[in-house]
């Protein structure tokens, strides 16, 4: 279970309230970017974003953050892309969690006993997965895949990223397992899945939501890659990854179209590991 104390570590913890406020405002980007923005992030705007030469003009009251090469405004597709990137990125993780957990669960509560042989299997499984490279894998799965929708990426990179959280769970649930609630629960004849619902899972919750926190991140980096190797979701979607790859052509004289999309990857992923390493000192008591 969660030591109540938990809660006063982690706001105690200075990177895990520095990842807190850039989760928090990322979120708020996400929200509320679109309607502040004022403009259709697919529409090209050439009546106010050309400069007197012709070309993409750079931030001005109408296009706060410029405009890129196709004259549409950077900040709608940046606030666009933010809410693409924490959806993906969301969703996605809940689907990994939710079958590493589910897989890490079954696999340590069989551990050494008269089902050893679902262990073994489901290990062997996972063994394979960890041996492939994630971006490794994620790139030639999307590749296969051809026309990529969100529902496909959903699907890719939510299956594809479970592996190192069912390898935790299950060691944890082995620790678990021989507590006397559960030797008492086995006794009194509940079923197994009832025993992993009420008593093992909410004693593996507190890493699987450390492992969730960075999953977040690592889903950002990994959409973001899939958009910029082009093999993510088809233009004209506003992706952080496709607006750095199409941004860099033009870095020289518009150094913000790479710049705003790179940032905003970074402090993605630097909020939620933070958010993470603190709910890790947070929720380990061995550390304090």
């Amino acid at each position: 279970m969660f030591d109540p104390r938990a809660l006063q570590r982690f706001r105690r913890h200075r990177g895990a309230a520095i990842g807190t406020a850039i989760v928090i405002f990322l979120i708020v980007f996400a929200i509320l970017g679109p309607l502040i923005a004022g403009h259709d992030p697919y529409i090209s705007d050439f009546e106010n974003g050309q400069n007197a030469l012709g070309r993409p003009s750079g931030p001005t009251a109408a296009h706060w953050l410029g405009v890129d090469a196709l004259f549409r405004d950077q900040f709608s597709r940046l606030a666009h892309g933010a809410r693409l990137s924490l959806l993906i990125a969301f969703i996605a993780t809940a689907l990994s969690s939710a079958v590493g957990a589910l897989i890490g669960m079954i696999s340590g509560y069989t551990e050494g006993g008269r089902l050893q042989a679902v262990d073994t299997a489901l290990m062997r499984f996972v063994d394979i997965g960890l041996s492939f490279p994630y971006l490794v894998l994620v790139m030639a799965i999307g590749a296969a895949v051809g026309e990529t929708t969100v529902t496909t990426l959903l699907l890719v990179l939510g299956l594809t990223s479970w592996f190192g959280t069912a390898r935790v769970i299950r060691s944890k649930t082995i620790q678990v397992r021989s507590g006397d609630f559960i030797i008492a629960s086995r006794a009194l004849g509940q079923r197994t899945w009832l025993i992993l619902l009420k008593h093992i899972l909410p004693n593996v919750a507190g890493p699987l939501i450390v492992i969730a926190t960075a999953s977040v991140a690592q889903m950002i980096i990994a959409e973001s890659v899939l958009s910029y190797l082009q093999v993510g979701l088809p233009p004209p979607t506003a992706s952080w990854g496709r607006m750095l790859q199409e941004g860099q052509r033009q870095y020289t004289v518009a150094p913000l179209l790479v710049l705003a999309p790179g940032t905003f990857i970074f402090l993605s992923v630097l909020g939620f590991n933070w958010v993470g390493e603190g709910l890790r000192d947070a929720l380990d008591p061995k550390e304090h």
